[in-house]
């Protein structure tokens, strides 16, 4: 019982930070601060410790010796590599599921679409792309496969953080990212399980080319605020 409270624990604080990293209240870079977090939850040292060891796992944050635990820089290369390993693995899920989908499975995929559309209307960029890759990450009894489920959930962190730098797209491209995997389940609903596939890939693409334009936006805008503050000095 005492175990369990412990993991609990930790895994409430690894959420914490990771919020607080997918939000850029932590920016890559910057070095965890442990004793200001002990202090906020009013928790011990050695349980924000384990959940930054929990944490590495996502790869939000890299631990060095006598440097501590450090926000993970995200760069182009980082983030084209995530969605490569994303869409590779979510192209497992996705054949499985149209490989067994019964009638139960196809009100639930109806269901997820209606909210999807729902948040596409709205313009909730953060709760549309939550809907989807948590869905996705509930799909164990299809897969069959524990290994491919538990690496896309430890991914999981990063895509958030990802998918946070596009908060300010447009409606169109949101737009496009819904008829994108309308496709994903039409496929699975006709269980189409190559396609489905294939069409996983072309929405990981989109979404990775989204991100990356944003990143590149950033970070021209922290280059220019950087030259900016040099002058002045």
């Amino acid at each position: 019982m005492q175990k369990q409270y412990i993991d609990s624990l930790s895994e409430k604080i690894a959420h914490h930070i990771s919020e607080q990293i997918i939000i850029g209240d932590l920016v890559e870079g910057e070095r965890i601060p442990e004793l200001r977090i002990t202090q906020e939850l009013e928790v011990s040292r050695g349980s924000v410790r384990e959940a930054l060891l929990l944490l590495e796992r996502t790869h939000l944050i890299q631990i060095y010796p006598r440097r501590g635990a450090v926000v993970s820089e995200m760069s182009a290369q980082q983030v084209t590599a995530l969605f490569s390993v994303t869409s590779l693995l979510l192209g497992k899920v996705v054949y499985h599921m149209s490989e067994a989908c019964y009638l139960n499975d196809i009100l639930k995929m109806r269901e997820l679409l209606d909210q999807l559309t729902e948040q596409c209307q709205l313009g909730c960029i953060d709760k549309f792309y939550d809907l989807i890759f948590q869905t996705l990450a509930k799909q164990e009894e299809y897969v069959g496969n524990i290994y491919v489920i538990k690496f896309y959930k430890e991914l999981l962190p990063s895509l958030r953080r990802s998918y946070f730098l596009i908060l300010n797209t447009s409606r169109r491209e949101l737009q496009e990212s819904l008829e994108l995997f309308k496709l994903v389940t039409d496929a699975i609903l006709n269980r189409k399980s190559q396609q489905a596939t294939l069409f996983m890939e072309d929405f990981c693409r989109h979404l990775c080319e989204l991100v990356l334009e944003s990143l590149t936006r950033m970070k021209q805008i922290e280059l220019a605020w950087a030259r900016r503050s040099r002058r002045k000095l």
